[in-house]
């Protein structure tokens, strides 16, 4: 089952707030894959890019341009539940 992604929003401290189509809301943290994928350190590197993020086509993710991104699924499962 996928957990389609309808709106994405940048927060602080390398956090996603993050809509999924079936009504719930995650917070996600995406400072762990600095340590795991170069590329991810770009967010941290790069000024304004990490609030460049957007939800791919069709809502199967997000991305922030061709080489980071992140899968619909990990999203939902690894993000923690909040009430909006």
């Amino acid at each position: 089952m996928f957990y389609k992604v309808k709106e994405v929003k940048p927060l602080s401290d390398y956090h996603l707030l993050v809509r999924f189509m079936n009504g719930e809301t995650k917070q996600y943290d995406t400072k762990p894959h600095f340590a795991e994928w170069d590329a991810y350190l770009s967010l941290q590197n790069i000024q304004g890019l990490f609030e460049q993020v957007h939800v791919d086509a069709h809502g199967y993710g997000i991305a922030w341009n061709d080489d980071i991104d992140l899968d619909c699924n990990t999203l939902y499962e690894y993000g923690e539940s909040v009430t909006v």
